[in-house]
């Protein structure tokens, strides 16, 4: 399995957008890549829409079934509407889900839900899932006053479990400026590389973002 496992310093900063971002960087050069939320909470009017913006960015496009495992409606941690709802998060069903997804594409990249040690229940996190999987990881970071100590964290957390790491984008999710120092502090803290710094959109486009990404040809 090759491609990213994307994480984030916390919900909301954009891993969906720079996710969608990647596929379409990678399809670009013309590879079948699959775009995979396998745990989701959120719905509004019964749609998740990050569902929707993977599902319809994979090249082939796929259907919910089979770039989501687990949907829970109420926005909360997914361990928790998974206990709200009886239901058990199994890691096991999602690994088997990941690899059975990966069949038939070159790449895919697979999206956390919240930062990288959200529960998922048993004890188990996101941290363990990107520990099975052992994808390079990819964190995002929302380019706001506060990220310098929410990234470094993020990324200590992931290097001390030995994980690949893949590297970290800078993601503008307001239209406010850039905190003075803030992406300075984030390119001398952070372990390399950098692939973009995504500019902010009214109506974000993951398709004109993509281009701003400087990708690797591996993994």
């Amino acid at each position: 399995m090759k491609g990213f496992f994307v994480t984030g310093t916390d919900t909301g900063v954009g891993k969906t957008l720079v996710s969608a971002a990647l596929v379409h960087a990678y399809a670009a050069r013309g590879e079948r890549v699959a775009g995979l939320k396998p745990v989701v909470s959120g719905a509004v009017d019964g749609v998740w829409e990050d569902v929707e913006i993977l599902r319809q960015a994979s090249i082939p496009p796929r259907s919910r079934e089979e770039c989501n495992l687990y949907a829970f409606p109420p926005a909360i941690a997914p361990h928790w509407a998974a206990r709200q709802a009886g239901l058990r998060i199994d890691l096991v069903a999602i690994l088997r889900f990941l690899e059975e997804q990966a069949a038939g594409v070159e790449r895919v990249i697979v999206e956390g839900a919240g930062g990288f040690l959200v529960p998922l229940g048993d004890g188990q996190s996101f941290a363990d899932l990107a520990l099975a999987l052992q994808l390079p990881v990819l964190l995002v970071v929302d380019l706001r006053l506060g990220a310098i100590n929410h990234a470094l964290l993020s990324a200590e957390a992931i290097l001390r479990r030995g994980l690949p790491w893949g590297g970290w984008v800078g993601n503008r999710v307001s239209p406010r400026p850039v905190a003075a120092g803030t992406l300075e502090g984030l390119q001398e803290g952070l372990p390399g590389p950098c692939l973009g710094v995504l500019p902010y959109q009214a109506i974000p486009c993951p398709q004109v973002l993509g281009q701003y990404l400087k990708i690797p040809a591996s993994p």
